[in-house]
């Protein structure tokens, strides 16, 4: 019998928000476990370095090489648009406060999403798969613990220095291009953008990494631990985990840029 077209929606619906809800489960059960075990000196320190030295090394090279070219564009299409307005004073107060409030957290997202988040959810997807995950809950241990909180605490150590790279290489490269091509003066530049940004600005831009960080990680541990039928399975949860955790970061950042522009508006400083 053909399910009826409505029928098929409302299961999707469902599906969608059962999904959603065990996400939400294991992000909690994971936070509580990190917590309790660092209070109580439990913490399994050693696999967290370990997630987190992994996490470097497949995030920090891509990250320059994103970063570079995202801020001499950022650098041209704003110096563009400031030499015909007459405003070349403010390049970079604009250039740099775009890559600092939008261009970093997204850049990291990117990056967290598309290199870290797809080996976490390759490598729980394989161990799912072998049975290894039955297996350590067979022997008494919880894969919540054992598994997923190491990966998230080494996720909340690296995503801020890897925005903070991603901040210095944005706003490097911008100030090459705009000093060397686009008649820019260092101390204008510089001036300009001191004038507009301040220490506020780069603490949104480090919490909003952190949050699309543990976005990322749930997001690509959950589908991990569910990866079925073989193989096959552990691709289709690498890509799910991808996509998902873009989307959501992306999603997440529209709520902050809100919130941020309420209640923290900018000012001249």
């Amino acid at each position: 019998m053909r399910t009826s077209v409505p029928a098929r929606i409302s299961g999707g619906v469902l599906g969608g928000l059962r999904v959603f809800g065990q996400t939400l489960e294991l992000g909690a059960a994971a936070f509580l476990h990190l917590f309790r075990d660092i209070v109580a000196l439990r913490h399994p320190w050693r696999d967290t370095v370990d997630q987190a030295w992994f996490v470097v090394t497949v995030t920090v090279v891509p990250a320059v090489l994103v970063s570079i070219p995202f801020g001499v564009i950022v650098s041209v299409q704003v110096g563009s648009l400031t030499n015909q307005i007459g405003a070349t004073s403010i390049a970079g107060a604009a250039g740099g406060l775009g890559v600092i409030r939008q261009g970093a957290p997204i850049v990291s997202a990117l990056l967290l999403g598309g290199a870290a988040g797809a080996a976490i959810a390759a490598d729980l997807g394989a161990r799912t798969i072998r049975d290894e995950i039955d297996a350590l809950r067979t022997m008494g241990i919880d894969p919540v613990r054992r598994l997923v909180v190491p990966r998230l605490a080494a996720i909340l150590i690296v995503a801020p220095f890897l925005c903070i790279l991603v901040i210095f290489m944005g706003l490097a490269s911008g100030y090459a291009i705009n000093v060397a091509f686009q008649a820019g003066t260092p101390g204008s530049y510089i001036s300009s953008f001191a004038s507009f940004a301040s220490v506020g600005d780069l603490v949104v831009a480090l919490v909003k990494t952190q949050i699309f960080g543990v976005i990322v990680v749930i997001i690509a541990c959950h589908r991990g631990l569910g990866a079925t039928h073989g193989p096959r399975g552990v691709a289709n949860a690498v890509n799910a985990a991808v996509v998902l955790g873009v989307v959501a970061a992306f999603t997440v950042n529209v709520v902050i840029t809100q919130l941020v522009a309420m209640f923290m508006p900018q000012k001249l400083g």
